[in-house]
């Protein structure tokens, strides 16, 4: 491990190594950054079809739309005759 350092720094100079280390510590941000965006977007992808899934609920649930379900008796009876 010492020895890699010693490449390093004979490689890149000392004045070198702190704008490698900025640049590194930069990079891994922004890609968690990312990362965490992507959680996001995905999460939100999540709530919007539930919200789907409640919104076509509650319109089954309207009194308007409760005679065009088959679980009604009365429409029941009227496609039995």
């Amino acid at each position: 491990m010492i020895i890699i350092l010693i490449v390093v720094l004979l490689l890149f100079g000392g004045k070198k190594i702190p704008e490698l280390a900025r640049g590194i510590g930069k990079g891994i941000r922004d890609f968690r950054k990312a990362a965490d965006e992507n959680d996001i977007v995905k999460d939100m992808k999540d709530v919007t079809s539930e919200l789907k899934n409640v919104k076509k609920d509650v319109q089954d649930m309207h009194p308007k739309n409760a005679l065009k379900t088959t679980d009604n008796p009365k429409s029941a009876k009227k496609k039995d005759n």
